[in-house]
């Protein structure tokens, strides 16, 4: 059987095609899955998709249409899917449900590091021979408090090394973490937690329920002073909402390693284009805004484990058997919290 790899990139294409080697072959393609590309897919009975694909019920109907049968994304997060129509199409959807939370979460505090300490900034004018020190100062961490926006695997990665900063440590979950307890985490409610951080991580899933997490209101109770991070999902937070912030003078620093309109930008080259979103070219302008293009997950460990889990879906489906990555057909879960 061959299957068809939309939207890889040229350091996991390798590791694609030395896992599948002496199993099945394995196409990859550059081009992300979208509505214009998805026919592309016909004859092949598998196909495998990354995290800006789109999946909606056109694209989904391509497929079966096509006689794909199924679809075995590469990412922990699948609200790029319509699980639904793909239920009623029978397709089956299977996805990688944990890998590397180190990955994320190390990424995670980078960037909060980087805005903290300035480091773009200081970078670029070393490039440049300029050695002031003027507007670069930063803050110690230990001793400050870091808000942990959901503690599951990433979050309590993120939060193990908060507690080697020898930061204080709040949480919000639906369920307390026991390791995040034991290193003194304090579970509270968002307000208070997003009251008293100085520093903000979000490791929530994308859903209905979670969609503008940090809204207007929920960014303006945030310290003048906080440093905001998001290596999740972009959708969490409320774009628009958080320029305004910015434009008047509150935040230390945010980085943001997602955007809730990344599909379409996000691992491409739009260097010699005029990217039309307003939003995103207004963020970008901030001297503390660090925006990087959902990378966070890009280490050799985690691709590697995204890809063996993958070819894994690949052989349970032509064995017939279900594993916990399997999506469709089954009941509608929730999107996992990594």
């Amino acid at each position: 059987m061959e299957i068809l790899a939309f939207g890889v990139q040229a350091d996991e294409k390798p590791l694609l095609e030395k896992a599948f080697a002496g199993h099945h072959e394995v196409r990859c393609l550059d081009l992300f899955l979208t509505e214009d590309t998805a026919p592309i897919a016909a004859g092949h009975e598998a196909i495998s998709t990354s995290v800006n694909a789109d999946l909606n019920a056109r694209v989904l109907r391509i497929l079966a249409g096509g006689g794909t049968k199924l679809i075995a994304q590469r990412s922990t997060g699948f609200n790029n899917i319509d699980l639904g129509v793909a239920q009623r199409l029978g397709l089956t959807v299977a996805r990688v449900s944990h890998y590397s939370p180190y990955s994320v979460a190390e990424f995670a505090w980078t960037l909060a590091m980087a805005v903290n300490r300035r480091i773009v900034r200081a970078a670029g004018r070393t490039r440049d021979f300029d050695f002031r020190l003027d507007g670069l100062m930063g803050r110690d961490l230990r001793g400050r408090t870091v808000g942990v926006l959901g503690t599951g695997r990433i979050g309590e990665a993120f939060t193990r090394i908060a507690h080697g900063f020898g930061m204080n440590l709040l949480g919000w979950d639906l369920h307390e973490n026991p390791v995040c307890v034991g290193l003194g985490m304090k579970y509270v409610d968002k307000d208070r937690l997003l009251a008293e951080s100085d520093v903000v991580s979000l490791h929530v899933p994308l859903t209905p329920a979670t969609r503008h997490l940090l809204d207007a209101a929920a960014l303006r109770s945030m310290k003048d002073d906080a440093i905001l991070v998001n290596s999740s999902r972009g959708g969490l937070v409320d774009t628009e909402a958080l320029v305004g912030e910015l434009r008047a003078g509150r935040f230390t620093g945010v980085g943001l390693d997602v955007y809730e309109a990344e599909a379409g930008l996000f691992f491409l080259d739009k260097s010699l284009e005029v990217v039309e979103d307003d939003t995103l070219a207004r963020l970008v302008t901030f001297p503390n805004v660090l925006v990087t293009s959902h990378q966070a997950y890009y280490t050799l460990e985690a691709v590697g484990q995204i890809v063996d889990t993958t070819l894994q879906n690949v052989l349970d489906y032509a064995a017939g058997r279900r594993s916990e990555n399997v999506l469709v057909p089954t009941a509608v879960v929730q999107e996992g919290d990594d």
